[in-house]
């Protein structure tokens, strides 16, 4: 990478780090400093954890879309500053009402895809795998992260606290965008943002809507198990300033299950893999279900808990960009975020209305079950394989797209073939057989 490719990569990495951080640390700790609030209820709970994904889910494909309309940078500042307002309302508030009102408007600064679009916009097409690499790894190292700080933060300056940290570094993020992310004007291409004529066809695609169906049940667990998890710890007199010494180690193995994992699979994502993180992740439901107070038990499942969610969060996005039709990338990902983040308010919805009308432990059996009717989903998942996906300029006339389609399949490593005429574009998912400079010539044979 050049020097403009390696200062976009760090600061749209930390800008994310940042940001989900902020997200984050909350869920480990709000179930146990809620009871403090006059209106407590376990439900109110739930909507607090997981609300900001209602309105994340709403607004992910259209925010990305108007990143397109009006520039990258205006409309991830203006998510950055709904992000702020929403911190500064949960901050102050004096009810969990009020911090429910907090969450929903931190979840409409939906920035996700318009921060993609403008590390696409400022890599070329060569490096961006190592660009996309880095902010990947940021935002895992921002989950860990927020998840051991959120209770120290919440034993020193409680709920307040966190939301008002959260708040700064929503705000220690303008000055990145504005003047650390170089700037560019241009249009996105179909493979990065969503596209509006793309939407009901990706909808219905019978392996894309498994997947779908599968990252909101990946994410309705999480909640859930943040709902509960909090208040079961404090059963094994775990007060929340030590419940980072219980997710240090179980973090730390969680990663070496998921190193194992990703060893066994060899870049690929063999569905036995897929099935197996997600039967992982129902075992520690049911370990959690029926537990009676033993520490060690909820350990052992809240291992395997992780390990499984770790695979599959890190593997569910490059099955995604697999199978995604060659041009249709960005919409594919728009949906899969919005199922993503719709399964997090689901969970905390689900998690406080059981909790309210029985008990925690059921809560976790239910979560039990969904993971089972999750498991039934994942067995009509066809395996994929790996694919790049490569985007070529063109200025060939429109009369002459069918056969320049016809004879870029025929080359070597070339799978699937879109011609984008609005955009002036070319996708191709290829193979490693792939030769660049071949199907670069045959589109030149076709321009004059």
């Amino acid at each position: 990478m050049n020097a403009l490719e390696v200062r976009a990569a760090l600061s749209l990495a930390l800008v994310y780090v940042l940001r989900m951080m902020g997200l984050f640390m909350v869920m480990p700790v709000l179930a146990v400093a809620a009871m403090d609030y006059p209106d407590y209820s376990p439900l109110l709970v739930g909507l607090a954890v997981g609300g900001y994904g209602l309105t994340q889910a709403a607004l992910q494909i259209p925010m990305g879309m108007l990143s397109d309309r009006w520039g990258r940078k205006p409309v991830i500042l203006l998510g950055l500053s709904v992000f702020a307002l929403g911190s500064l309302i949960a901050a102050n508030a004096d009810s969990l009402t009020v911090m429910i009102i907090g969450r929903v408007l931190q979840g409409a600064g939906a920035i996700a895809g318009a921060i993609m679009a403008l590390a696409t916009d400022v890599s070329r097409e060569a490096q961006r795998a190592k660009v996309m690499a880095i902010i990947g790894i940021a935002i895992g190292f921002s989950f860990y992260l927020a998840v051991l700080v959120g209770p120290v933060i919440a034993n020193h300056w409680g709920l307040s606290g966190i939301f008002a940290v959260t708040g700064i570094l929503a705000l220690c993020c303008m000055p990145l965008i504005t003047w650390a992310v170089p700037g560019v004007s241009q249009r996105s291409s179909g493979d990065v943002l969503p596209q509006a004529r793309h939407i009901r066809q990706l909808f219905v695609s019978p392996q894309l809507w498994r997947l779908n169906v599968s990252v909101m049940f990946l994410h309705m667990m999480i909640t859930l198990l943040f709902v509960q998890l909090p208040v079961t710890l404090l059963h094994f007199d775990m007060q929340l300033d030590s419940h980072w010494k219980l997710y240090l180690p179980v973090l730390a193995i969680s990663i070496v299950g998921l190193t194992i994992m990703m060893g066994a699979a060899r870049g690929r994502t063999p569905k036995p893999l897929v099935m197996l993180a997600a039967a992982f992740m129902a075992l520690a439901f049911a370990m959690l279900g029926l537990q009676h107070h033993s520490q060690w038990l909820a350990f052992t499942a809240i291992a395997l808990f992780f390990t499984g969610f770790n695979y599959l969060e890190a593997s569910f996005p490059a099955l995604v960009s697999s199978i995604a039709p060659a041009g249709q990338k960005g919409s594919a990902m728009g949906i899969y975020a919005s199922f993503q983040f719709f399964g997090a308010f689901l969970g905390g919805a689900l998690s406080g209305v059981v909790t309210d009308h029985f008990s925690a432990q059921t809560a976790y059996l239910v979560g039990a079950g969904a993971a089972g009717i999750w498991l039934f989903l994942l067995t009509g998942l066809k395996e994929a394989s790996r694919v790049k996906r490569v985007s070529l300029q063109m200025q060939v006339p429109g009369e002459r797209h069918g056969s320049l389609s016809d004879a870029l399949k025929t080359l070597a490593g070339v799978e699937e073939t879109t011609i984008a005429t609005s955009e002036g574009m070319v996708y191709l998912k290829v193979t490693k057989d792939f030769d660049q400079h071949q199907a670069d010539a045959l589109i030149k044979s076709y321009e004059t």
